[in-house]
């Protein structure tokens, strides 16, 4: 990746500068202010470069990936790295689902969650080594509190004030993704069908990407290269991990080495899977307001029997396996590839009971299609960013049950 070729040109122009306006590469420091002079920089930069920021509902870092953006050309990770979040904006998030909260303490969240997005692109920036000014845009797709797309009046929030974002970092910040979607009538999510469809369609045969995050969600890929369906089949990571936590204290169970220790529990297994959810039509999209460890523990409560907490680990396993395998045996097409990304993918014993359950569909990472499985949903708000500064209309209404077709995204500039 370039950088700065001489102490006397700026980066953008390559116009001699006086000694003030050089880059200065040092922590926490993007560019010399004098560069944001838009008569030395042009309004738009030079490069294709986007930058893509994601907070799952796994709450396990903020995802960042810069972004090569080029027409007729799949999108290029040139860089990615991952931001731990602070245990307070951690912990703010989980209390939402349990207690009520201020709308005071709300808006010091949001503001507090959009410095931590700046913070990680700056430390992105900083690893690359390149000014923010070389930068199109930064999608973001924000940290979900609350989704709730079957009301009279849906809503889906997310914390992480994209104004703070683009004020602190200086580059124009696509955010708010769901909004219009939920106005137009759709769930508003999932969202990065519309990017597997553009990284992961073939002509040559039908494919299904399963993205295990903290909820799964999968998407159909016809061989006609078209998307036909996608949706929310359940909880991915996100029961695993809090219950792995409540016991043992560590974030996430490595490997599925601690449910691989315990024993499927069958009446528990049918219970969970009785929930409405696993039995709505798509379209349909979930979250933490449905599936969280208050509502696992209320499920144990209910069923009355004691169980050893490795049992209910590995009932866990079964049943994100499970509602994936029905979620694909739903779909219209009979897939012979499911294309596998997210942290999930790093589960060795869910990856094992997932193709157990698949039988004859091909269980392959993203990274054996060009993308690093970890990096998968950041980099499809970069490329949603870069489709929102473009105007181009996105068509999920098979996904989302939207009305018609639209942009994503509303665009903050600095």
């Amino acid at each position: 990746m370039r950088g700065v070729k001489s102490k006397q040109l700026c980066y953008e122009t390559q116009e001699n500068l006086p000694p003030q306006c050089y880059l200065q590469f040092e922590p926490n420091h993007l560019g010399c202010r004098d560069c944001f002079n838009r008569e030395i920089y042009p309004v738009t930069p030079v490069t294709n470069y986007y930058i893509g920021l994601m907070s799952g509902s796994s709450l396990d870092g903020i995802d960042a990936t810069l972004v090569e953006i080029v027409s007729d050309h799949q999108p290029t990770v040139l860089a990615a790295t991952q931001t731990a979040i602070p245990q307070p904006l951690r912990q703010a998030v989980l209390n939402t689902y349990h207690q009520p909260i201020l709308l005071s303490d709300a808006a010091q969240w949001d503001y507090q969650w959009g410095e931590l997005f700046a913070q990680s692109t700056h430390r992105l920036l900083t690893q690359c080594n390149i000014p923010a000014s070389a930068i199109h845009a930064i999608g973001s797709h924000g940290q979900t509190i609350y989704h709730q797309p079957s009301t009279s009046h849906p809503y889906s929030i997310q914390w992480g004030a994209p104004s703070v974002i683009a004020a602190l970092t200086q580059i124009p910040t696509v955010a708010y993704f769901r909004s219009l979607d939920l106005a137009y009538g759709g769930q508003g999510a999932p969202l990065a069908p519309a990017f597997h469809q553009q990284m992961f369609a073939s002509t040559k045969e039908t494919r299904v990407v399963i993205n295990l995050g903290g909820m799964a969600n999968i998407t159909e890929l016809p061989h006609q290269n078209t998307i036909r369906c996608g949706f929310d089949t359940g909880p991915g990571n996100v029961l695993l991990d809090a219950w792995h936590q409540h016991h043992h204290g560590d974030p996430y169970d490595i490997n599925g080495e601690w449910a691989r220790q315990g024993t499927p529990h069958t009446s528990l297994l049918n219970q969970l899977l009785a929930t409405d959810y696993f039995h709505q039509p798509p379209p349909k999209s979930t979250g933490r307001e449905q599936f969280n460890l208050a509502w696992l523990q209320q499920q144990l409560k209910i069923l009355g029997a004691c169980i050893e907490p490795a049992d209910v680990q590995a009932t866990l396993v079964e049943l994100t396996a499970q509602s994936i395998a029905q979620g694909i045996d739903q779909l219209s097409t009979s897939p012979t590839t499911a294309i596998v990304c997210g942290g999930g993918i790093h589960n060795i014993y869910l990856k094992q009971r997932l193709q157990h359950h698949l039988g004859t569909i091909t269980l392959a990472s993203s990274q054996l299609y060009g993308l690093d499985p970890q990096w998968v949903e950041a980099t499809a708000f970069a490329w949603m960013a870069a489709q929102a500064l473009a105007r181009i209309p996105l068509d999920l209404t098979s996904i989302t049950g939207s009305h018609q077709p639209h942009v994503f995204g509303g665009i903050f500039y600095p």
